[in-house]
């Protein structure tokens, strides 16, 4: 302690001591340092040091921030709550894909009047009773989703090649413009003529000799069109329930 610190708390002693008994008293609160009941109950420090007064009954158990900072516990750092975890987000489960299959259609519209192109009541029946057909779903799958149509114009043997030709293009393309009219993208259609090089086997028993009238008649089934339809559509079968694995045989005892 040194020379000045001496004087000071000499001095605050000689002070107390000249103080009447009633100025002075220990604090309940403060019962380690001098208290100054005429004040605020403010804890007595030494003129110029700034140095609190302790009594016989002080402890370090006993001292205060405002005097002894560096003996009085400091208070924990407040613990943070840990932020709150987010709900994980539950993941949908993906909708199965539809199984899809493939849908082959054909049909012949016989008996187109001789040496022209033009399709009879029966051929525009039966084409419209085919188209809805491909349209409308049935017990095993849902509409069929049209990827190319196929129209092919046939004739009798009656006449020239070249004539022949000419004459089947012209039918398909009748037929051609009939399916655009009820609805079919024309640009998933094509159309060809073959003239008489597919003929209808049956027709082999016509003989030439016959006359024309009859050669005629027994020719019809050539004069036709030929369309087929090819596509997609949505299965609508029940999925086959997964095999299940074969039992194990015990084995053979030795």
């Amino acid at each position: 302690m040194n020379s000045a610190l001496r004087n000071t708390l000499a001095s605050v002693a000689v002070a107390v001591a000249l103080m009447p008994a009633a100025a002075l008293a220990q604090d309940a609160k403060n019962q380690g340092y001098l208290v100054d009941t005429q004040g605020q109950n403010a804890i007595v420090k030494a003129a110029g040091a700034g140095v609190c007064v302790r009594t016989s009954d002080w402890t370090p158990a006993r001292a205060v921030a405002e005097c002894d900072p560096d003996l009085v516990k400091k208070p924990a750092p407040a613990v943070k709550a840990a932020p709150a975890a987010k709900p994980k987000a539950v993941a949908k489960p993906k909708p199965k894909k539809p199984t899809m299959i493939n849908v082959e259609q054909k049909i012949e519209l016989q008996g187109m009047p001789f040496a022209k192109a033009e399709m009879t009541a029966d051929n525009k029946k039966e084409l419209d009773a085919f188209l809805a057909g491909m349209a409308k779903a049935t017990k095993a799958r849902k509409p069929v989703q049209i990827g190319a149509v196929v129209v092919t114009g046939h004739t009798d043997r009656i006449g020239t090649l070249k004539y022949n030709m000419k004459l089947s293009e012209q039918r398909a393309v009748v037929v051609k413009d009939y399916i655009v009219a009820k609805g079919v993208d024309q640009k998933l259609i094509f159309w060809e003529g073959k003239a008489f090089k597919q003929p209808i086997p049956v027709t082999k028993f016509c003989d030439n000799k016959m006359k024309r009238k009859q050669l005629i008649e027994c020719l019809a089934p050539n004069r036709r069109v030929t369309v087929e339809v090819v596509g997609r559509a949505e299965s609508l079968a029940k999925p086959k329930p997964a095999a299940k694995p074969a039992a194990k045989k015990p084995a053979a005892k030795r």
